[in-house]
């Protein structure tokens, strides 16, 4: 990476091209430019923004665009082959993990969580409201603690 960076400052140097310039020009912010020039991968979150940005700073300067991101592609490799085979296999093992967790099919060991919590709520309010209701209507036809069967109305 750093003679993919040292190219794109040279030759822009070289050509006499402020850094602002070149920033207005391909509308990328002068603090990503800085940061390709000197080389520095870990400021990028994602590397096909990072590439792109490779690819439009080197047309604009005039260089091969597609010689640059071979070497950035041969750096990459480079630098992911260094990586434990352990550290990856467990970063696989703990993203397939969330991903199950999220998912619910036939075919994945997760379940959805139920539901049955709140039926058995709504089951036990409505039961209690219809002893109630029960409760409520036999108050209302008993009169000095006897039951009344005959309604009448008095005028």
């Amino acid at each position: 990476m750093e003679e993919i960076a040292e190219l794109l400052k040279s030759t822009r140097e070289e050509s006499g091209i402020e850094l602002s310039e070149v920033s207005k020009d391909l509308n990328i912010n002068e603090i990503i430019l800085t940061n390709i020039e000197e080389g520095k991968i870990g400021s990028f979150k994602d590397i096909f923004t990072l590439k792109e940005q490779i690819a439009e700073y080197a047309k604009y300067l005039g260089l091969d665009a597609n010689k640059l991101l071979e070497d950035f592609n041969e750096y990459l490799f480079e630098y992911t082959s260094k990586i434990p085979v352990k550290d990856l296999e467990k970063t696989i093992e703990l993203n397939t993990k969330e991903i199950n967790e999220k998912i619910a099919s036939p075919y994945t060991n997760s379940k959805p969580k139920s539901k049955k919590g709140i039926y058995v709520i709504a089951y036990i309010l409505l039961l209690f409201l219809v002893l109630l209701a029960i409760f409520w209507s036999i108050n209302q036809i008993t009169v000095d603690k006897k039951s009344a069967y005959v309604v009448s109305y008095r005028k």
